[in-house]
């Protein structure tokens, strides 16, 4: 089933990204009313209508394209946490996040997406970044490598001596703990930044606009797009055992993913530095 899936038409899927996004995400961009911001966790971890309505009008477009799928969205997850099991499941999963870099999107910024990516016993096989804003989308599927807007992309490699450029978890989601991970980033040769929306951090890496990114936290809605992105263009991920990090978890914290394998192999030197 999945097999043929991938075989057969994905456009299908780009166009049920970006009709979620025209519907839902679009048409309240830089139009939110309070009432449509609400806190989940706490004033750094927002939902907004978008969200919601984004994530909904996602689940039922993409099980109808893929019968007998499930979906793994960030906000199901938050209603339910047991949806979270599925990624390891039978069943193909969805995994959605309609809205990543909901600050941005509450603040009016443009640097916000729609990841989807679709994965089977726990691997990668296509994914979506999309956007909306800045009109563009980016596209991976397993072994046929990436496109942005249609054109394939490649990640490269640094040129040799030059200070990598990473982005890294926000100081606002870490606690001490991993901020003491993370200050192994702040060291020579290293220029490291807090990220915005993973989803174009990743993107960045995955065109070669950025060398690096580094994260302590694991939900797959946040990176399972952006890997398999960086990895078809070209890159290289792991997690800070040196293993590839899993979507389903359990991973061992930080990770990077990177441009090429000596950037990402440098990337968790420094990180096991600060450790």
């Amino acid at each position: 089933m999945i097999d043929d899936f991938l075989a057969g038409d994905l456009t299908e899927v780009e166009a049920a990204v970006r009709a979620a996004a025209a519907a839902e995400i679009m048409p309240r961009y830089r139009q939110l009313a309070a009432h449509e911001i609400v806190e989940k966790s706490g004033p750094h971890d927002l939902v907004t209508t978008a969200d919601r309505l984004a994530e909904e009008h996602l689940t039922a477009s993409l099980t109808r394209l893929l019968p007998g799928s499930v979906v793994v969205g960030e906000e199901s997850v938050h209603a339910d946490p047991k949806v979270y099991d599925a990624l390891g499941g039978e069943a193909p999963v969805w995994i959605v996040d309609p809205v990543d870099g909901t600050r941005q999107f509450v603040r009016g910024e443009p640097g916000f997406c729609t990841l989807v990516a679709l994965a089977h016993h726990g691997e990668l096989l296509a994914s979506w970044t999309y956007a909306a804003a800045l009109d563009e989308i980016a596209v991976a599927v397993r072994g046929r490598g990436a496109t942005l807007n249609g054109v394939r992309i490649h990640s490269g490699s640094p040129a040799p001596g030059a200070v990598l450029k990473v982005a890294m978890s926000h100081p606002d989601y870490t606690s001490d703990a991993q901020k003491r991970a993370l200050l192994g980033l702040r060291t020579e040769g290293i220029d490291a930044r807090p990220c915005g929306s993973a989803g174009l951090e990743y993107l960045a890496v995955a065109r070669g606009h950025q060398d690096a990114v580094a994260f302590n936290w694991e939900y797959a809605w946040d990176h399972a797009a952006g890997l398999l992105l960086v990895t078809e263009a070209g890159g290289a991920q792991a997690t800070l055992s040196g293993a590839p990090f899993r979507v389903t978890g359990g991973n061992a914290l930080p990770f990077t993913a990177a441009r090429d394998e000596a950037t990402a192999e440098r990337i968790l030197e420094a990180l096991r530095a600060g450790g």
